[in-house]
């Protein structure tokens, strides 16, 4: 039911906070909140453990297909921990812990939100860990460039004002796209639907009032603002490039949908409000 957590989505939020719990292991430590840049082995070998109890625990509460929901949220919540440890202090490695922090906790709200918003449609998909092997692509590569002009160009990494224009734009975009996917409820889904159910209705109001696809939006400035954040150049334009060619193929494919599911009221709709997306006006209908 919507608005209420099932079984699916509680095991996922008790896994990512456990996950997360690894953020108070300074405290637990009596060290520095700085406990992932610092050297030694204390520190290191006190992951390794909370790791190995994390895993020993889930694997004893949950049946099988349960602990699959909850090693995956497990998994986002200690990257978040992390994230946070390492965006502590004065660690040069403070906007990446800031990057980890949007990067996980952007998968696990899609799995979360999914489970409130739609839970007929949650899967392990929800999470979009598997996106696509392009996703996973870019990723990788933003790490690579983030590590190797991190150490060629260290000053590159420590413009504070730059990240924190990233930062703002992930948080933007990440509230933007959650934003989208609870006003559209039962209707918003990660695969584009073929075929129209009985449910199926054309949403207009809230922020489809602003642009046509939030949650493409959203998802566009996001992934953009988490390479700003990192002082990435190179994929900055790469991200913004790639983006924007994927969001202008989807928006099309799914506007014939939405025209065949909908007919005229949603022509109306696209001629009173904008896709969102530079220099995207979505399908071309021939007269």
């Amino acid at each position: 039911r919507r608005g209420r957590l099932g079984q699916e989505g509680r095991a996922s939020l008790c896994s990512f906070l456990l996950g997360a719990s690894v953020a108070a292991l300074p405290l637990l430590l009596g060290s520095s909140p700085s406990l992932l840049a610092a050297p030694g082995l204390r520190g290191r070998l006190a992951l390794a453990l909370h790791v190995a109890g994390v895993n020993a625990a889930l694997l004893l509460i949950y049946p099988r297909p349960l602990y699959k929901i909850a090693i995956r949220a497990c998994f986002l919540g200690f990257a978040f921990g992390c994230g946070l440890l390492l965006s502590t202090g004065r660690s040069a490695w403070r906007h990446f812990g800031w990057y980890m922090c949007s990067l996980s906790l952007f998968h696990y709200s899609e799995y979360l939100v999914t489970a409130i918003n739609n839970p007929r449609s949650l899967s392990l998909d929800s999470f979009l860990l598997n996106h696509s092997f392009e996703y996973n692509l870019a990723a990788l590569s933003s790490w690579v460039e983030f590590t190797l002009e991190k150490l060629f160009f260290p000053e590159l990494k420590q413009i504070t004002w730059l990240s924190t224009v990233g930062l703002l734009m992930v948080i933007f975009g990440d509230c933007l796209r959650k934003a989208a996917m609870l006003t559209a409820g039962s209707n918003f889904n990660h695969i584009v639907q073929n075929e129209k159910s009985d449910t199926h209705t054309l949403v207009t109001s809230g922020v489809y009032g602003w642009f046509r696809h939030p949650s493409y939006v959203g998802w566009f400035y996001w992934s953009i603002g988490t390479q700003v954040l990192l002082c990435n150049p190179i994929c900055v334009v790469g991200y913004a490039l790639a983006s924007w060619r994927f969001f202008r193929e989807r928006i099309e494919e799914e506007e014939i949908t939405l025209i065949h599911f909908f007919g005229e009221e949603y022509l109306e709709y696209k001629r009173k409000v904008p896709s969102g997306l530079p220099f995207i006006k979505g399908v071309k209908l021939e007269l």
